[in-house]
């Protein structure tokens, strides 16, 4: 399965600066690692404005950041973007994938609430779940504040941040929670017991190995059989009616792929509308290349249009 060149061309680039396995590194290791890799992203895209704050929540306060489109002065409320980025649940924060959330603000015309959930190991399952919900439930209570519709709210998510994006759905759903218009899903981990074909035909990578995954896992979850609970597996939940229309994007060098493909068409075996972007060339992670992939900026401005035109 041939990659894309210009990934090719980056993932030598990167090689060549050596080191060991990341699943050999330490916790703080790997998230300098995540903050190396956001610098791959590229000069950030300009947006009317970005502001940092905080949604209260029970004993903690989330750290989120809203960017604004630039729109005409009577535009009115806009619709609003939850984005939750990757980092397997453990790196990431609202540096390292600050050029896909104001990618999507500018493309899309929605604000983006990005937001900085609580990382494993230090807070381990549900703690992510729980600050993704608070968020939602924020949004949809306060978007008058900063210029959103509260009644209008996509939820997108990268990598581990798709997985909370897809439980999000489900989990405000099954609770009567705010309504959600679409779920975006880049390289979703939806499926901790996922053995399909991808999980070895990927096993090495690039960039998300089978070791590496497990010691994510092994970081995020307390006891393995949480691994069967739909708030760590979207996938296997089986009450799948009513949900948000989905867009989910699975890339051919990825050993994430056919979990996605999977989740894709169970969703639309319920009835649910869904659009599959199977990206040939790519690996996981790759929405992070908008810098030098023109197959990143092509996929992510795809992701974009589709949140516009869910809200039209």
């Amino acid at each position: 399965m041939p990659l894309d060149p210009q990934i090719e061309i980056l993932l030598k680039e990167v090689a060549a600066e050596g080191g060991p396995a990341p699943e050999t590194l330490t916790v703080a290791e790997n998230r300098a690692f995540g903050r190396a890799f956001g610098a791959l992203a590229g000069a950030p895209v300009p947006v009317a404005d970005v502001r940092d704050t905080t949604v209260p929540a029970i004993g903690r306060d989330i750290p989120v950041r809203i960017y604004r489109p630039f729109t005409e002065p009577d535009a009115g409320p806009l619709p609003v973007t939850l984005f939750f980025h990757g980092g397997g649940w453990v790196f990431g924060d609202l540096d390292t994938q600050d050029n896909i959330a104001r990618i999507v603000t500018s493309r899309s015309g929605t604000i983006v609430v990005s937001v900085d959930y609580r990382l494993a190991p230090e807070h381990r399952f549900p703690a992510a779940v729980d600050d993704a919900y608070a968020a939602l439930t924020w949004v949809a209570g306060n978007a008058a504040g900063f210029g959103g519709d509260g009644e209008r709210i996509a939820v997108f998510g990268e990598s581990a941040g798709g997985n909370l994006a897809a439980v999000l759905a489900q989990e405000s759903l099954r609770r009567g929670g705010p309504r959600i218009t679409l779920q975006v899903l880049a390289y979703p981990a939806v499926d901790r017991f996922d053995d399909s074909p991808s999980m070895y035909e990927n096993m090495t990578g690039p960039v998300l190995s089978r070791s590496y995954l497990e010691w994510f896992w092994g970081a995020y979850l307390s006891t393995p059989d949480q691994g069967a609970d739909p708030r760590v597996s979207p996938a296997r939940c089986d009450e799948l009616a009513g949900l948000a229309p989905a867009v989910i994007v699975t890339a051919e060098n990825d050993p994430l792929r056919d979990q996605g493909d999977h989740y894709a068409r169970k969703l639309a075996d319920a009835g649910i509308p869904v659009q599959h972007l199977p990206v040939e060339g790519a690996i996981h992670g790759f929405l992070s290349f908008t810098g030098s992939v023109q197959l990143s900026r092509d996929i992510l401005n795809q992701l974009s249009d589709a949140v516009a035109t869910a809200f039209n």
